[in-house]
Protein backbone atom coordinates (compact mmCIF):
# COMPACT_ATOMS: atom_id res chain seq x y z
CA UNK A 1 0.00 0.00 0.00
CA UNK A 2 0.96 3.96 -0.83
CA UNK A 3 2.14 5.52 1.99
CA UNK A 4 0.02 8.28 1.16
CA UNK A 5 -3.02 5.89 1.47
CA UNK A 6 -1.81 5.47 5.25
CA UNK A 7 -1.80 9.20 6.17
CA UNK A 8 -5.27 11.12 7.53
CA UNK A 9 -6.29 13.24 4.95
CA UNK A 10 -6.34 16.31 7.77
CA UNK A 11 -2.60 15.55 7.55
CA UNK A 12 -2.40 15.61 3.40
CA UNK A 13 -4.16 18.56 3.60
CA UNK A 14 -2.61 20.58 6.14
CA UNK A 15 -0.47 23.51 5.08
CA UNK A 16 3.11 24.38 5.90
CA UNK A 17 3.35 27.33 7.76
CA UNK A 18 6.54 29.36 6.90
CA UNK A 19 8.36 30.78 9.07
CA UNK A 20 10.46 34.04 8.89
CA UNK A 21 14.28 32.89 7.05
CA UNK A 22 16.39 32.89 9.62
CA UNK A 23 19.97 34.37 9.33
CA UNK A 24 22.02 31.39 8.47
CA UNK A 25 19.56 30.37 5.89
CA UNK A 26 19.88 33.97 4.27
CA UNK A 27 23.37 34.07 4.55
CA UNK A 28 23.84 30.93 2.66
CA UNK A 29 21.97 31.43 0.03
CA UNK A 30 23.20 34.74 -1.13
CA UNK A 31 26.71 34.60 0.65
CA UNK A 32 26.58 36.79 3.04
CA UNK A 33 28.72 37.10 6.41
CA UNK A 34 25.92 36.23 9.03
CA UNK A 35 27.03 38.97 11.68
CA UNK A 36 25.81 41.96 9.42
CA UNK A 37 22.53 39.94 7.99
CA UNK A 38 19.28 42.04 9.66
CA UNK A 39 16.42 40.48 10.76
CA UNK A 40 13.34 41.88 10.77
CA UNK A 41 10.51 39.21 10.03
CA UNK A 42 9.75 37.39 12.88
CA UNK A 43 8.08 40.28 15.11
CA UNK A 44 11.24 39.45 17.60
CA UNK A 45 12.28 42.03 20.27
CA UNK A 46 15.73 44.13 19.40
CA UNK A 47 16.75 44.89 22.43
CA UNK A 48 17.54 40.84 22.86
CA UNK A 49 16.16 39.10 25.96
CA UNK A 50 15.04 40.30 29.39
CA UNK A 51 18.13 40.33 31.36
CA UNK A 52 16.89 39.47 34.76
CA UNK A 53 15.79 36.29 32.60
CA UNK A 54 19.27 35.68 31.02
CA UNK A 55 20.73 35.38 34.58
CA UNK A 56 17.81 32.96 36.04
CA UNK A 57 18.93 30.97 32.82
CA UNK A 58 22.27 30.74 33.60
CA UNK A 59 21.55 29.91 37.10
CA UNK A 60 19.66 26.59 36.24
CA UNK A 61 22.49 25.59 33.50
CA UNK A 62 23.84 23.17 35.91
CA UNK A 63 19.88 21.50 37.01
CA UNK A 64 19.55 19.96 33.55
CA UNK A 65 20.14 16.51 34.20
CA UNK A 66 16.97 16.93 35.99
CA UNK A 67 13.66 16.55 34.62
CA UNK A 68 11.76 20.19 34.79
CA UNK A 69 8.55 20.60 37.14
CA UNK A 70 5.87 19.47 34.89
CA UNK A 71 3.19 21.27 36.64
CA UNK A 72 5.49 24.80 36.34
CA UNK A 73 4.27 25.28 39.62
CA UNK A 74 6.22 28.78 40.76
CA UNK A 75 5.47 29.89 36.98
CA UNK A 76 1.66 29.58 37.54
CA UNK A 77 1.73 30.84 41.61
CA UNK A 78 3.46 33.94 40.24
CA UNK A 79 0.75 34.44 36.91
CA UNK A 80 -1.83 33.67 40.04
CA UNK A 81 -0.43 36.92 41.65
CA UNK A 82 -0.38 38.36 38.94
CA UNK A 83 -3.56 38.17 37.46
CA UNK A 84 -5.29 37.96 40.47
CA UNK A 85 -6.68 34.52 39.67
CA UNK A 86 -6.47 30.92 40.85
CA UNK A 87 -3.55 28.80 40.03
CA UNK A 88 -5.81 26.03 38.44
CA UNK A 89 -6.56 28.68 36.06
CA UNK A 90 -3.76 28.87 33.66
CA UNK A 91 -2.60 26.55 31.14
CA UNK A 92 2.08 26.76 30.29
CA UNK A 93 2.68 26.34 27.10
CA UNK A 94 5.75 25.34 24.87
CA UNK A 95 5.28 29.03 23.78
CA UNK A 96 1.22 30.03 23.34
CA UNK A 97 1.09 28.27 20.08
CA UNK A 98 1.39 25.07 21.59
CA UNK A 99 -1.94 26.24 23.47
CA UNK A 100 -3.55 27.12 20.64
CA UNK A 101 -3.12 23.76 19.23
CA UNK A 102 -4.29 22.15 22.57
CA UNK A 103 -7.63 23.84 21.86
CA UNK A 104 -8.94 22.39 18.30
CA UNK A 105 -7.96 18.95 19.88
CA UNK A 106 -9.92 19.39 23.40
CA UNK A 107 -12.86 21.09 21.46
CA UNK A 108 -13.08 20.48 17.52
CA UNK A 109 -13.73 17.25 15.87
CA UNK A 110 -15.29 16.12 12.51
CA UNK A 111 -17.99 18.69 10.77
CA UNK A 112 -17.41 21.41 13.90
CA UNK A 113 -16.25 24.55 12.35
CA UNK A 114 -13.59 27.69 13.49
CA UNK A 115 -14.14 30.71 12.87
CA UNK A 116 -11.76 33.64 12.49
CA UNK A 117 -10.40 36.54 10.20
CA UNK A 118 -9.24 35.25 6.93
CA UNK A 119 -5.86 37.88 7.79
CA UNK A 120 -5.51 36.40 11.48
CA UNK A 121 -2.62 33.99 13.03
CA UNK A 122 -2.38 31.31 10.01
CA UNK A 123 -2.23 28.53 13.12
CA UNK A 124 -5.86 29.40 14.05
CA UNK A 125 -6.12 27.11 10.23
CA UNK A 126 -3.57 24.43 11.03
CA UNK A 127 -5.17 23.75 14.23
CA UNK A 128 -8.11 23.21 13.62
CA UNK A 129 -7.24 21.17 10.15
CA UNK A 130 -5.02 18.86 12.04
CA UNK A 131 -7.58 18.53 14.40
CA UNK A 132 -10.76 17.41 11.70
CA UNK A 133 -12.79 20.63 11.88
CA UNK A 134 -13.63 22.89 9.31
CA UNK A 135 -11.90 26.17 8.85
CA UNK A 136 -14.71 29.03 8.09
CA UNK A 137 -12.40 32.41 7.63
CA UNK A 138 -14.25 35.98 7.19
CA UNK A 139 -12.87 38.69 5.28
CA UNK A 140 -11.23 41.54 6.95
CA UNK A 141 -11.97 44.63 5.26
CA UNK A 142 -9.02 47.19 5.24
CA UNK A 143 -6.99 44.82 7.16
CA UNK A 144 -9.69 44.84 9.82
CA UNK A 145 -11.58 42.95 12.25
CA UNK A 146 -15.41 43.33 10.59
CA UNK A 147 -16.96 42.13 14.29
CA UNK A 148 -20.68 41.75 12.48
CA UNK A 149 -19.30 39.83 9.63
CA UNK A 150 -17.28 37.66 12.27
CA UNK A 151 -20.50 37.13 14.40
CA UNK A 152 -22.30 36.10 11.31
CA UNK A 153 -20.39 33.69 10.57
CA UNK A 154 -21.01 31.64 13.82
CA UNK A 155 -23.38 28.81 13.46
CA UNK A 156 -24.96 26.15 15.31
CA UNK A 157 -21.55 24.15 14.22
CA UNK A 158 -19.64 26.70 15.45
CA UNK A 159 -17.41 25.44 18.20
CA UNK A 160 -14.54 27.96 18.28
CA UNK A 161 -13.54 31.72 17.49
CA UNK A 162 -10.32 33.07 17.31
CA UNK A 163 -9.10 36.62 17.69
CA UNK A 164 -5.64 38.07 17.91
CA UNK A 165 -5.41 41.61 19.53
CA UNK A 166 -3.31 43.76 18.06
CA UNK A 167 -3.77 41.34 14.92
CA UNK A 168 -0.94 39.34 13.34
CA UNK A 169 -0.21 40.13 10.66
CA UNK A 170 -1.85 43.42 10.05
CA UNK A 171 -1.55 45.02 13.29
CA UNK A 172 -5.05 46.26 13.63
CA UNK A 173 -5.99 46.97 17.34
CA UNK A 174 -9.57 46.18 18.25
CA UNK A 175 -11.05 47.95 21.48
CA UNK A 176 -12.23 47.11 24.73
CA UNK A 177 -15.81 47.48 24.69
CA UNK A 178 -15.85 45.89 20.83
CA UNK A 179 -14.44 42.68 22.24
CA UNK A 180 -16.59 42.22 24.99
CA UNK A 181 -19.76 43.24 23.20
CA UNK A 182 -18.35 40.38 20.75
CA UNK A 183 -18.43 38.11 23.42
CA UNK A 184 -21.36 38.67 25.01
CA UNK A 185 -22.90 37.75 21.81
CA UNK A 186 -22.13 34.81 21.18
CA UNK A 187 -23.55 32.13 21.85
CA UNK A 188 -23.38 29.35 24.90
CA UNK A 189 -21.90 26.18 23.21
CA UNK A 190 -18.83 28.59 21.13
CA UNK A 191 -15.38 29.20 22.74
CA UNK A 192 -13.75 32.48 22.45
CA UNK A 193 -10.03 32.21 22.10
CA UNK A 194 -8.35 35.68 22.66
CA UNK A 195 -4.66 35.65 21.32
CA UNK A 196 -3.03 38.47 23.44
CA UNK A 197 0.63 37.76 22.07
CA UNK A 198 1.25 41.70 21.20
CA UNK A 199 -0.69 43.19 23.67
CA UNK A 200 2.04 44.20 26.11
CA UNK A 201 2.79 46.95 23.69
CA UNK A 202 -0.17 48.85 24.11
CA UNK A 203 -0.96 51.38 26.58
CA UNK A 204 -4.22 49.82 27.28
CA UNK A 205 -4.98 46.71 27.09
CA UNK A 206 -8.07 44.74 27.31
CA UNK A 207 -9.28 42.99 29.94
CA UNK A 208 -11.16 40.12 29.86
CA UNK A 209 -10.89 38.44 33.38
CA UNK A 210 -14.95 39.72 34.41
CA UNK A 211 -16.12 38.00 31.67
CA UNK A 212 -14.01 34.68 32.57
CA UNK A 213 -15.44 35.27 36.49
CA UNK A 214 -19.14 35.70 34.94
CA UNK A 215 -18.81 32.03 33.22
CA UNK A 216 -18.51 32.79 29.64
CA UNK A 217 -16.76 30.25 27.74
CA UNK A 218 -13.35 32.45 27.19
CA UNK A 219 -9.62 31.66 26.58
CA UNK A 220 -6.90 34.18 26.76
CA UNK A 221 -3.44 33.67 25.57
CA UNK A 222 0.10 35.34 26.24
CA UNK A 223 3.37 34.50 25.16
CA UNK A 224 6.97 35.61 26.70
CA UNK A 225 8.01 35.13 22.80
CA UNK A 226 7.53 39.08 22.25
CA UNK A 227 7.80 42.13 24.45
CA UNK A 228 9.67 39.66 27.07
CA UNK A 229 12.44 38.79 24.54
CA UNK A 230 12.19 34.66 24.98
CA UNK A 231 11.32 33.46 21.40
CA UNK A 232 13.76 31.04 21.56
CA UNK A 233 13.34 29.69 25.21
CA UNK A 234 9.46 29.04 23.85
CA UNK A 235 7.13 29.59 26.83
CA UNK A 236 3.45 30.95 26.69
CA UNK A 237 0.20 30.47 28.75
CA UNK A 238 -3.49 31.07 28.65
CA UNK A 239 -6.12 31.49 31.65
CA UNK A 240 -9.35 30.82 31.67
CA UNK A 241 -12.19 29.06 34.20
CA UNK A 242 -10.44 26.56 35.96
CA UNK A 243 -13.04 24.07 33.75
CA UNK A 244 -11.66 24.72 30.71
CA UNK A 245 -7.63 24.91 31.59
CA UNK A 246 -8.47 21.23 33.40
CA UNK A 247 -9.31 19.96 29.68
CA UNK A 248 -6.70 21.85 27.86
CA UNK A 249 -3.91 20.37 31.00
CA UNK A 250 -5.38 16.45 29.50
CA UNK A 251 -4.22 17.47 26.33
CA UNK A 252 -0.84 18.70 27.57
CA UNK A 253 2.24 15.74 27.31
CA UNK A 254 4.25 15.76 30.29
CA UNK A 255 7.45 18.18 30.91
CA UNK A 256 6.64 20.22 27.81
CA UNK A 257 7.67 23.52 29.60
CA UNK A 258 11.48 22.86 29.49
CA UNK A 259 13.37 23.87 33.31
CA UNK A 260 14.90 27.15 31.72
CA UNK A 261 11.90 28.36 30.09
CA UNK A 262 10.47 28.25 33.37
CA UNK A 263 13.22 29.97 34.85
CA UNK A 264 13.47 32.94 32.35
CA UNK A 265 9.75 33.10 32.45
CA UNK A 266 9.59 33.40 35.75
CA UNK A 267 12.38 35.86 36.10
CA UNK A 268 11.00 38.14 33.35
CA UNK A 269 8.07 38.66 34.64
CA UNK A 270 9.31 40.85 37.13
CA UNK A 271 11.60 42.91 34.98
CA UNK A 272 9.06 45.96 34.29
CA UNK A 273 12.03 47.97 33.14
CA UNK A 274 12.94 45.86 30.57
CA UNK A 275 9.15 45.57 29.43
CA UNK A 276 8.80 49.75 29.48
CA UNK A 277 11.98 50.15 27.79
CA UNK A 278 11.09 47.76 24.94
CA UNK A 279 8.00 49.50 24.97
CA UNK A 280 9.32 52.28 24.23
CA UNK A 281 11.50 51.83 21.46
CA UNK A 282 8.77 50.27 19.63
CA UNK A 283 6.72 53.21 19.83
CA UNK A 284 9.25 55.34 18.26
CA UNK A 285 10.38 52.99 15.97
CA UNK A 286 6.31 52.89 14.39
CA UNK A 287 6.82 56.84 14.27
CA UNK A 288 10.20 56.30 12.10
CA UNK A 289 8.94 53.99 10.09
CA UNK A 290 5.32 56.04 8.79
CA UNK A 291 7.31 58.97 8.50
CA UNK A 292 9.36 57.12 6.24
CA UNK A 293 6.78 55.52 4.39
CA UNK A 294 4.85 58.83 3.93
CA UNK A 295 7.49 60.31 2.15
CA UNK A 296 7.78 57.50 0.12
CA UNK A 297 4.11 57.64 -1.07
CA UNK A 298 3.14 53.84 -0.39
CA UNK A 299 0.35 52.61 1.78
CA UNK A 300 0.90 51.54 5.39
CA UNK A 301 -0.77 50.34 8.22
CA UNK A 302 0.83 51.13 11.68
CA UNK A 303 -1.33 50.86 14.99
CA UNK A 304 -0.68 48.26 17.17
CA UNK A 305 1.64 45.16 18.13
CA UNK A 306 5.83 45.51 16.92
CA UNK A 307 5.57 45.17 13.59
CA UNK A 308 4.82 47.85 10.62
CA UNK A 309 2.93 46.68 6.90
CA UNK A 310 3.66 48.27 3.92
CA UNK A 311 2.39 48.07 0.07
CA UNK A 312 4.40 48.01 -2.37
CA UNK A 313 4.90 46.87 -6.32
CA UNK A 314 6.49 43.17 -6.63
CA UNK A 315 6.81 42.59 -2.86
CA UNK A 316 7.57 39.23 -3.12
CA UNK A 317 10.64 40.52 -5.24
CA UNK A 318 11.12 42.87 -3.09
CA UNK A 319 11.47 40.60 -0.33
CA UNK A 320 14.16 38.71 -2.44
CA UNK A 321 16.05 41.86 -3.43
CA UNK A 322 16.38 43.13 0.37
CA UNK A 323 17.63 39.93 1.49
CA UNK A 324 20.61 40.17 -1.00
CA UNK A 325 21.50 43.62 0.72
CA UNK A 326 21.17 41.33 3.85
CA UNK A 327 17.95 43.06 5.24
CA UNK A 328 15.41 40.01 5.86
CA UNK A 329 11.30 41.26 6.09
CA UNK A 330 8.21 39.12 5.97
CA UNK A 331 5.97 38.37 2.53
CA UNK A 332 2.51 37.46 3.31
CA UNK A 333 1.32 35.92 0.48
CA UNK A 334 0.08 33.40 3.01
CA UNK A 335 -2.20 35.15 3.96
CA UNK A 336 -3.43 36.71 0.74
CA UNK A 337 -1.97 39.53 0.83
CA UNK A 338 0.53 39.56 -2.09
CA UNK A 339 1.19 43.07 -2.13
CA UNK A 340 2.28 43.66 1.57
CA UNK A 341 5.33 43.40 3.40
CA UNK A 342 5.65 42.86 7.27
CA UNK A 343 8.13 44.53 8.78
CA UNK A 344 9.15 44.10 12.30
CA UNK A 345 9.99 47.40 14.30
CA UNK A 346 13.89 47.24 15.68
CA UNK A 347 16.35 49.99 17.20
CA UNK A 348 16.39 53.25 15.45
CA UNK A 349 19.70 52.12 13.19
CA UNK A 350 18.28 48.82 11.78
CA UNK A 351 15.05 50.68 11.24
CA UNK A 352 17.04 53.34 9.07
CA UNK A 353 18.73 50.83 7.46
CA UNK A 354 15.89 48.81 6.69
CA UNK A 355 13.95 51.98 5.11
CA UNK A 356 17.06 52.93 3.37
CA UNK A 357 17.43 49.93 1.18
CA UNK A 358 13.08 49.43 0.69
CA UNK A 359 13.77 53.42 -1.09
CA UNK A 360 16.48 52.25 -2.67
CA UNK A 361 14.10 49.51 -4.58
CA UNK A 362 10.75 51.68 -4.60
CA UNK A 363 12.68 54.42 -6.47
CA UNK A 364 14.75 52.08 -8.73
Amino acid sequence: MELQNLVKKQIKNLPVYETGKPIEYVAREFGLDPDGILKMASNENPLGPSPKAVEAVKKHLGTLNYYPDGGCYDLRMALSKKWGLKPEQFVIGNGSNEILEFIPQCFIGEGDEAVFGAQSFIVYKLATIFAGGKCVEVPMPNLRYDLDMLRAAVTEKTKLVFMTNPNNPTGCVTKQDEVVNFIKSLPEHVIFCYDEAYTEYEDKEVDLRPLIAEGRKVICLRTFSKIYGLAGLRCGYSFSSPELAGYLNRAREPFNVNSLAQAGALAALEDREFVEKSRAINKAGMKQFVEAFQNMGLEYFAEGANFVMVKVEDALGKFTEMQKCGVIVRPNVGYGLPDWLRITIGLPEQNERCIRELSKLVHK
